[in-house]
């Protein structure tokens, strides 16, 4: 590793952290000089949030301008705008269930798009096998090994990037992120785990393992005062970390997860992919409470889940002409309402993309409606725009990755099949 590079950027880390009033003394010298020293071309970011279990987009983003929607859902269905409970009005079609209502904002100022029936062309109604397809980037494909975010790094290199391109708020490197390229995994900034390429044992409790071939020759005398450095590093406390622009940030796993993911992102360390995830999201049973349009299990689940967004695009503010935070779960479920006041396994879903490049307050694909011959298989939403079309415009158009061959292997993509929702 690049001895000036980690100096500098552990010192720009700990300065960000507001603790370099407590850090080893050889860090000091390196403070100062960090800030003229860095680059200016900056790198885009991506986040890429992962709701495990296959939210039910159609209780997420509403189609209740569709009259279908409400003899489907007898038990349900959400409320009209203006209504107890009712939904947040978006285009006169579409609304926002009342947990999204830290949407609003984004939404209005078009920082905030919508891609639905969304999705993955494998029919596959397992979690396990539709997670595993669209981490991939292959579906129906069980033998590829590397995820789609780890290819879109190995495709994507330049000399002197960070080792920490690419974090995962994960106890474990999720699918999308194995490979060869490195990548972290962490739960929190104290205590994780680095993945050293690829399919490699995890090393737990630091960095020593990682730069320890390197030592003598790039670190020389200043290694031990190096690793010294990182572990303080690691112990860096979430808890003094101060959220800008008002932002307030849930005490949940997510809210931490993404408050930590700005931290590193004011950090300065290089960081260009994050993945974060949630999960609890396989409503079979009461998905809405009587008499409660926005509360049951998917509403607290929701408000839980648009707090921690909203407060990460509001902490980050200017930032996120820099930031595009991409949504996802393996796929929806039926259109109609079970016999438990739930839905069930179901195929096409909503994906959300939050910026300040994002072309947003519009609902973009193909809506069928939702008459039985307008769905797939009678039950649930079609997939009208593929799950691989939406990664690939984030990767083409805000990445600048134009290796949309090897990130999405055996398939076709491309502008013509994008759906235009980034600048």
């Amino acid at each position: 590793m690049d001895r000036r590079y980690f100096l500098r950027s552990t010192g720009v880390t700990l300065a960000s952290f507001g603790l370099m009033g407590m850090a080893p003394n050889f860090l000091h010298q390196f403070a100062n000089a960090a800030a003229l020293a860095e680059d200016k071309s900056k790198k885009k970011i991506l986040i890429t949030i992962f709701q495990r279990g296959a939210v039910d987009g159609m209780n997420m983003v509403v189609p209740y301008g569709d009259s279908q929607y409400y003899d489907l859902r007898k038990t349900i269905a959400l409320p009209k705008p203006n209504a107890n409970g009712g939904v947040v009005n978006m285009d006169g079609h579409f609304g926002l269930h009342p947990s999204l209502k830290p949407f609003e904002k984004f939404w209005q100022n078009k920082q905030l798009a919508v891609i639905h029936s969304a999705g993955s062309p494998d029919n596959t109604r397992s979690h396990f096998d539709a997670q595993d397809y669209m981490e991939s980037g292959t579906p129906g494909n069980k033998s590829t090994r590397d995820g789609w975010l780890n290819r879109l790094l190995q495709t994507q290199k330049d000399e002197g990037d960070s080792h920490f391109r690419a974090v995962a708020m994960t106890q474990q490197v999720p699918r999308s992120l194995l490979g060869k390229a490195p990548t972290i995994a962490m739960n929190n900034l104290s205590d994780f785990a680095v993945k050293a390429g690829a399919y490699s044992q995890s090393v737990q409790g630091g960095f020593e393992s990682l730069y320890a071939d390197n030592v003598k020759d790039s670190l020389g005398e200043t290694g031990k005062e190096t690793f010294e450095a990182v572990n303080f590093l690691k112990q860096a406390n979430p808890s003094q970390y101060k959220p800008e622009n008002g932002a307030v940030y849930p005490n949940s796993a997510l809210g931490r997860s993404l408050q930590q993911i700005a931290q590193l992102i004011k950090a300065n360390i290089g960081l260009e992919i994050a993945f974060a995830e949630s999960g609890g999201w396989d409503t079979h049973t009461n998905e809405l409470a009587l008499n409660q349009p926005g509360g049951g299990q998917l509403g607290n689940l929701l408000r839980d889940w648009g707090a921690a967004i909203a407060a990460l695009a509001t902490d980050l503010g200017k930032r996120m002409d820099d930031v595009v935070i991409l949504t996802m779960s393996e796929f929806g479920r039926t259109a109609r309402e079970n016999g438990s006041r739930g839905t069930d396994h179901g195929h096409g879903n909503v994906m959300f993309a939050l910026g300040n490049s994002i072309k947003g307050g519009k609902v973009y694909g193909d809506w069928k409606g939702l008459k039985d011959d307008q769905l797939n298989e009678g039950r649930d939403l079609p997939v009208t725009t593929d799950f691989r079309d939406v990664f690939a415009e984030v990767s083409s158009k805000h990445l600048g990755n134009k290796n949309l061959d090897k990130l999405f292997p055996g398939y076709s993509t491309g502008e013509a099949k994008f759906r235009n929702f980034i600048s």
